[in-house]
């Protein structure tokens, strides 16, 4: 149907949800969340979309030769993913810090061109800490793996 969007939260809605700015934002599209109706957050599942560009500001020293997107930053990216299933644009303001990164696996490069295809599922709910399952694909194609460990904390008012 004309006009109709084809995904849950654009690149404004996240800036609305996550803190990070350029040249730190790893997310530009949300194609897809999954929220049971339970008291926690497990089965919570997002799926959400990095285009990586030539332009990126890591590419000119990672690596002038072959560029390649840092592993860190497709956690980051994962990171962020995951920080957008544990929260809701239309509620409380929460803020979601990395509190540990277990069995972090890459298995393909990452180059100019590539879009990262990036999804994570909670898995535990421990109150204010929660652990996601986070995967990134390149053309269906497992890039990165890791299981997150996360912390929120509201979000104080300034």
């Amino acid at each position: 149907m004309a006009g109709e969007k084809d995904y849950v939260y654009s690149a404004l809605d996240i800036l609305k949800m996550l803190p990070h700015r350029f040249p730190f934002l790893l997310v530009d599209r949300v194609d897809s969340i999954e929220r049971p109706n339970t008291d926690t957050k497990v089965g919570r599942k997002i799926r959400a979309v990095k285009n990586v560009t030539i332009n990126e500001p890591f590419f000119p020293g990672h690596f002038p030769h072959r560029p390649v997107m840092p592993g860190v930053l497709q956690i980051e990216a994962m990171a962020q993913v995951a920080a957008l299933a544990c929260v809701d644009l239309d509620g409380p303001k929460m803020d979601v810090a990395i509190a540990g990164v277990d069995g972090a696996r890459f298995r393909r490069p990452v180059v100019p061109g590539d879009t990262l295809e990036i999804s994570a599922e909670v898995i535990k709910d421990r109150s204010s800490m929660l652990v996601l399952k986070c995967e990134a694909r390149v053309r269906g194609q497992v890039a990165c793996e890791a299981e997150l460990i996360a912390k929120m904390f509201p979000l104080e008012a300034h």
